[in-house]
């Protein structure tokens, strides 16, 4: 991956990796920022594993609280104000570390595999539709 990558676009990153990015900049731990808001940590820990998303209005209320802008959290958006300073998801050591470009592959591989699930609902729907037409 080279120099120009948005390492928080929707291919790269996840929802949950900027908000973790995102909490993260703003020098917050998981319970700070669960206080914050109003929720429990498993609820923060959920979004940030991407195993559940927060409502419209919370997505707004971390915005706010993170200083990042909403369209960059939702979408990754590099030409969005208020995103964290630039640099991929996690990384301290600027991507050389081995360990770095293993995260990064298993990232595209859940981006790549989420794609994926996603064209295998639309076949399956297609699928149910044509079945349960007349001949």
């Amino acid at each position: 991956m080279g120099a120009d990558v948005n390492w928080y676009s929707d291919d790269v990153a996840t929802f949950g990796d900027r908000l973790a990015t995102a909490r993260e900049a703003a020098g917050l731990s998981q319970s700070q920022l669960s206080r914050r808001l109003g929720v429990k940590i498993a609820t923060l820990r959920g979004w940030e594993n991407d195993v559940a998303e927060p409502r419209a209005n919370r997505v707004q209320m971390l915005a706010g609280m993170l200083n990042v802008s909403l369209g960059w959290l939702l979408s990754g958006d590099a030409s969005e104000d208020g995103a964290p300073e630039a640099g991929p998801v996690g990384a301290g050591t600027g991507g050389t570390d081995p360990l770095f470009d293993v995260l990064t592959d298993l990232r595209m591989l859940r981006a790549e595999l989420s794609r994926i699930n996603g064209e295998m609902a639309l076949l399956e729907k297609r699928l149910r539709s044509a079945m349960e037409k007349p001949e």
